[in-house]
């Protein structure tokens, strides 16, 4: 076992712990969720205890055994409301059966990252959620051994029963626990070794999964209130516009219909959180009793729009630019393209320089130049964005699906004039995250027309309101260069990346350290589109690109891509260059060699289909997959897809198997089909008429998912496997059609090509 220090004196465990119908309440942070009391009393047969009593972030075991945690983090189909409770109960030695696990609602004072998001849930409370369950088991154990009057390090626990052999005695958590709650919080505990995990490691039903599956209310759509008002907002039609004026009077006369105004979500003199994120600040909002009485009376609403101020003359994106097609000042995906294509050599900032690249590109025998481009993503979660608000002049209380509660509250705080300790956040599951509800502009604007009306309100969006509402995925643009000598040899790598918003460069990652001449450059072009996170941040579009140009440039070179990849990780590993290499060769090239082996690689005549390869570093993760395909009628069919993952320990293996297998097709799925286009700032693409998802005849018939046993501690795996399968499937499809594509979606490039014969 290896010992951590608890870090709870006694003065703070004395206001964290209290006696709750004789069970012991051990305070702690970082918890994870799973069954309800209800449902539990009912599998498990028992009844809780009446005096227990909610506490956020907190430990409870009943008299009877049982054992409560309350979760912090939102669930957004990652699973953490199964598998960080797996902790808590691997080191308190609970049974499982006997878990119950509640949403709490936001607690800053208790809790230091109320997120989802980053992939960091697990990774980040590995240590702690395990500390506290150690912490609660020793505490217990001390008890029973004063309880009879023998030494702590004679008792053995399993199951959440003490034991104690030499007097063949044994009781229940439940029979010590309110004895357990007088006892001093050790200032160190030991943690179990891996080997010894019972619970880790082994794979749990999601907890939620029977209220999914039966539609049993869950989610922010699902809540509802006797007495709350239906809104729903109407914003300007193009990015650049905003609100001008209404006639809503005639509106306000049709039935059901309670108001039409004008709101300023963030007026000029707010103070933002980073998580304020919109394009859309001023709109109207239309408030009446049902869903579809507002959603006529919002069609029926004619909105006069005006160019921003700043944009009442023609825009310059880049000064006297050739390529600039804007005619009103708003923006179109042409000229996005266009000025991509031109800023790397105007705009571009050195962020990483090693040796001398160029000298080595001026000596070189060959230059290997590639260029690669995505569009705008919109993140189409299956729940639109909708929020419950109640505000009044105390306080607000509010429910719903977002990723970052503790930053929406002191948003709202901030555009309400109330204390923080007057906002109430509480979190439902949600119906998919993506990044997107990081963005917490829909809460703030159910509570400002919940305060407007003096009533409870659910605001919800439509899917085209969705849709066309920004902080999408940014439109992106890479150039690769690669200087190869007389003997065919790489003697230095270039890469120059920006994008609309947002550069999507990671200066510091493969190939960085492994040639000796290298230089990474990023720059940005400004736009009144809003941008934000998207599953897998920049790592979604630049790992597909470069791991479809290392490939080309392998072929060039006469390598098997996967040894050529190996050749460099060796490289990296036994003299690397520089010191800010941010990822580890061994574990980069274990994935690679495990996937080679598991798809038979050098075996030519092992695969009928057409095979790509691809490998990625990102949140703390290292995935390697082989995508196998064939195309019909220039549709590809993919048939199989093999993914070796090193995300250190697994804690629950049916669950991280989902989330590849998840990942993997998400990112086939955007690679092959997904585009989101502007023109004059108004996006051409509405709702799933026009803007394509993967379907379900179109994922991979099989995704094979291999785990490295390395006995690591946990990083990311939420979104790890998506980036590289569009290198992968990029990969093949050149096997497959013997031209390389360059612009994502990967579709439109197909339907002028043909498959060679």
């Amino acid at each position: 076992m290896s010992k951590v220090k608890t870090g709870i004196g006694r003065r703070s465990f004395i206001k964290s712990v209290s006696l709750a119908g004789g069970g012991l309440v051990l305070g702690f942070s970082w918890l994870g969720c799973g069954r309800g009391t209800e449902e539990a009393e009912k599998e498990l047969g028992m009844q809780m205890p009446d005096e227990w009593f909610e506490l956020n972030g907190y430990l409870k075991i009943g008299d009877n055994g049982v054992v409560t945690i309350y979760s912090p983090n939102p669930e957004i189909g990652q699973n953490v409301k199964t598998s960080m409770p797996m902790l808590v109960a691997e080191e308190l030695d609970v049974d499982w059966k006997n878990v119950i696990v509640e949403q709490a609602p936001l607690n800053t004072d208790v809790f230091s990252r109320q997120i989802a998001g980053g992939s960091q849930s697990i990774r980040q409370s590995w240590e702690p959620l395990r500390m506290a369950g150690a912490t609660a088991r020793q505490m217990l154990l001390t008890a029973a051994a004063g309880l009879w009057d023998v030494p702590v390090a004679e008792l053995s626990v399993e199951k959440g029963v003490i034991r104690h052999v030499a007097s063949d005695r044994s009781m229940g958590y439940g029979e010590i626990a309110k004895a357990a709650a007088t006892v001093e919080v050790p200032e160190e505990v030991e943690l179990k070794q891996n080997t010894d995990f019972k619970i880790i490691g082994t794979s749990r039903k999601n907890v939620d999964a029977k209220k999914i599956v039966t539609g049993q209310p869950l989610f922010g759509l699902d809540v509802h209130r006797d007495d709350m008002l239906i809104a729903m907002i109407v914003q300007p039609p193009a990015f650049g516009l905003e609100y001008k004026s209404m006639d809503a009077e005639k509106i306000k006369e049709m039935p059901g219909i309670k108001d039409v105004f004008p709101i300023n979500t963030y007026p000029d003199d707010m103070e933002k959180e980073w998580s304020d994120v919109t394009s859309f600040p001023k709109l109207v909002a239309v408030v009446g009793d049902s869903t579809w009485q507002v959603m006529q009376a919002k069609k029926a609403l004619e909105v006069e729009w005006d160019l921003k101020p700043e944009l009442t003359e023609e825009i310059v994106i880049l000064e006297k630019s050739p390529a600039l097609r804007d005619t009103r000042g708003l923006e179109n995906s042409q000229s996005h393209s266009s000025l991509m294509a031109e800023a790397g050599s105007k705009e571009s900032e050195a962020i990483r320089k090693d040796g001398d690249p160029e000298a080595a590109f001026k000596n070189a025998t060959r230059v290997i130049e590639r260029s690669y481009s995505c569009p705008f993503l919109s993140h189409n979660c299956m729940e639109p964005m909708n929020f419950f608000a109640n505000v009044t002049n105390e306080k607000a209380e509010l429910l719903g699906p977002i990723q970052t509660p503790e930053f929406a509250e002191k948003s709202v705080s901030k555009r309400l004039g109330l204390d923080l300790e007057n906002i109430d956040v509480q979190m439902t599951r949600m119906g998919g995250g993506f990044g997107r509800r990081l963005y917490g502009n829909f809460l703030v604007e159910a509570a400002v027309i919940s305060q407007k009306m003096g009533a409870p309100v659910k605001l919800i969006y439509s899917r085209e309101d969705d849709m066309t509402n920004g902080v999408y995925r940014p439109a992106y643009h890479v150039t690769y260069r690669a200087a190869l000598d007389g003997d065919n040899n790489l003697t230095a790598f270039h890469v120059n990346a920006g994008g609309v918003g947002e550069s999507p460069l990671f200066a510091n990652r493969f190939p960085a350290g492994a040639v000796d001449n290298y230089l990474a450059e990023s720059w940005i072009l400004d736009s009144q589109i809003s941008i934000g996170a998207f599953r897998a941040p920049r790592s979604n579009f630049i790992a597909g690109a470069e791991q479809s140009f290392l490939d080309e440039l392998a072929e060039e070179m006469g390598k098997d891509p996967i040894q050529f990849r190996l050749d460099l990780l060796k490289r990296a590993k036994n003299n690397p260059v520089g010191e800010n290499n941010d990822y580890d060769p061994s574990r980069y090239a274990g994935v690679l060699e495990l996937v080679r082996d598991k798809a038979d690689w050098n075996n030519n005549s092992s695969s009928a289909s057409s095979r790509g390869v691809a490998a990625y570093y990102c949140h703390n993760s290292y995935v390697a997959q082989v995508l196998e395909m064939n195309l019909q009628d220039n549709e590809p069919v993919i048939d199989k897809v093999i993914c070796a993952v090193d995300c250190g320990i697994v804690v629950n293996p049916d669950a991280a198997k989902n989330m590849v297998e998840g990942g993997t097709i998400d990112g086939i799925g955007h690679a092959l089909y997904s585009q989101l286009t502007f023109e004059d700032g108004v996006p051409q693409q509405r709702n799933f008429d026009t803007y394509k998802l993967i379907r379900h005849r179109q994922a991979p018939k099989k995704i094979d998912v291999h785990f490295i046993d390395n006995g690591q501690d946990p990083t990311g795996l939420g979104e790890p496997p998506s980036p590289p399968v569009q290198g992968a499937l990029a990969n093949a499809l050149y096997k497959a059609t013997g031209q390389r594509i360059y612009k994502q979606p990967f579709i439109n490039q197909l339907e002028t090509k043909k498959v060679v014969g």
